[in-house]
């Protein structure tokens, strides 16, 4: 029988706020062992080592055994256990901060899969043992985790590349229609007006941000529009008909309806409805 055992660190502050290891450590879990359900407030990577167990999220369950990773997001609610009958093993790193957002989507998992089967995990675990062997609160041990960090990161970004040559440039593609949303959303722009910008059809930019933000692009661009017309509610003097020529609405009554539909009110009582205390 293999021997049970846990180990695990925690930082609880750190001077690289671009990317931080949290935590870290390895575990031989007893039959049924149970997490959750709860949140936490970085990502949380675990990479099964041997034996099964199941991962609990998005109202979904999935069964996992060696070589399988699943990720909790930051405010994400999950849960997970070891099997009754052949109780699981895992290494896992916590890590945040300034990067990790922008890193994690380059790697295999997506909003809609959070689990990913590896097919060279070796190289991961490797990774993963020299995160937590790393300990000490010098800065060295520090720099030596986020180190580690980036390179279990880089691992599981190669095996994104290989199972998906496109999908590394995916992520570049979304960023750069943000980018042109956010430097055109208030002209007169369409989504093909995007996906020639970027480079991509329009067919294919849709698959893109379905599953690298999680909703059209269409949606995305209205939803950062109410957005900025928001803002120009609370800090501008502006009429409703100006701030709607303002965020890209050339009808102010359409506007007002789009408005109403992403807000729950209309334009006009946006403000009060923020003031107005909550039963």
């Amino acid at each position: 029988m293999a021997e049970t055992y846990k180990q695990s660190f925690w930082q609880d502050s750190s001077d690289h706020l671009d990317l931080c290891v949290f935590n870290g450590g390895r575990e031989s879990c007893a039959p049924g062992h149970t997490w959750g359900p709860g949140l936490r407030d970085h990502y949380l990577i675990h990479l099964v080592l041997r034996g099964a167990g199941s991962y609990k999220t998005g109202g979904k369950e999935y069964r996992l055994g060696a070589g399988d990773l699943f990720l909790l997001r930051p405010g994400q609610l999950a849960s997970y256990t070891a099997s009754q009958q052949d109780p699981w093993e895992y290494s896992w790193v916590g890590f945040n901060g300034a990067f990790a957002n922008k890193l994690m989507r380059s790697t295999p998992f997506t909003e809609q899969e959070p689990v990913y089967h590896s097919p060279d995990p070796a190289p991961l675990q490797t990774a993963l043992l020299a995160i937590f062997a790393a300990q000490g609160s010098e800065p060295q041990n520090e720099a030596a985790r986020v180190g580690h960090l980036y390179l279990f990161l880089s691992g599981l970004m190669g095996q994104a590349r290989e199972a998906d040559p496109h999908g590394g440039a995916g992520a570049q593609y979304v960023a750069s229609a943000i980018r042109y949303i956010q430097y055109n959303y208030s002209h007169e722009v369409s989504i093909d007006d995007i996906a020639k910008a970027v480079g991509v059809s329009r067919s294919h930019l849709y698959r893109l941000f379905m599953s690298h933000v999680g909703q059209s692009p269409i949606d995305y661009l209205t939803g950062y529009r109410i957005d900025e017309a928001c803002n120009l509610l609370k800090n501008s003097q502006l009429s409703i008909a100006e701030i709607a020529m303002s965020v890209g609405f050339f009808d102010k009554f359409y506007f007002s309806r789009v408005f109403k539909k992403a807000k729950g009110v209309p334009p006009s009582r946006y403000l009060a409805s923020l003031e107005a205390p909550s039963v």
